[in-house]
């Protein structure tokens, strides 16, 4: 009898030693699962943050640059045209090139182009910041070159005045390589035609139309 009860008691503390094995392991998986899905928790954290933070540096970068880009264009400087052709003035940035390839001076065509830094070499598919373009021709004529694109959607034409003078602004498709924005308005016996080849641009062109001044 007494020997059954040792042998009963002897099962008793196994099956506790087994539960209690069994449980430990059970609790030391849990523990080693909840610490790997904390640290990969902290990693995804970790890791978002840090894109975050790449992403907030980058932008607040970017908009310095612009900020210096804009501010290193100041002060202005002033293109003047011939006096016998209007005497055409308006403001651009002082880190623009300009080149004049024909200065009317035999009273033809006055054609000017100005570009960041340096001016290429010009062709009829290079993008310029800016194309200037005085000529002796009826304005309704110039404003007629541009018609059938505006009619194929290529160009939006909208109406725009420059001291009293009324004329037309264009935007979109001029060829296949020249996106951008066109403005063409007379002065006396002249039509002025005003380009930029490309979008980059806009914010430019938008100032410099919007210091144009000439001799009526």
């Amino acid at each position: 009898m007494n020997r059954n009860s040792q042998t009963g008691a002897a099962n008793i503390w196994l099956i506790m030693t087994i539960v209690l094995s069994v449980t430990t392991i059970i609790a030391a998986g849990f523990l080693v699962w909840a610490l790997m899905n904390y640290f990969d928790q902290k990693d995804n954290v970790d890791s978002k943050v840090s894109i975050a933070v790449a992403e907030a540096v980058k932008e607040q970068a970017d908009k310095d640059a612009a900020y210096f880009e804009q501010e290193e264009k100041k002060p202005n400087r002033e293109f003047v045209g011939p006096d016998e052709y209007g005497r055409l003035m308006f403001d651009y940035p002082k880190t623009w090139s300009v080149y004049v390839e024909d200065d009317a001076s035999d009273g033809g065509e006055f054609t000017a182009y100005l570009n960041p830094v340096s001016v290429p070499p010009v062709s009829s598919d290079t993008q310029m910041a800016l194309r200037v373009t005085i000529e002796t021709r009826k304005y309704e004529d110039v404003v007629d070159r541009y018609q059938s694109k505006v009619r194929t959607g290529d160009l939006r034409s909208s109406p725009v005045e420059f001291d009293g003078q009324a004329g037309v602004r264009l935007d979109g498709l001029f060829t296949r390589d020249i996106r951008g924005s066109a403005v063409v308005f007379p002065i006396r016996d002249k039509v002025v035609t005003l380009r930029t080849d490309a979008d980059t641009f806009g914010e430019d062109f938008d100032a410099i139309i919007g210091s144009v001044s000439f001799n009526k």
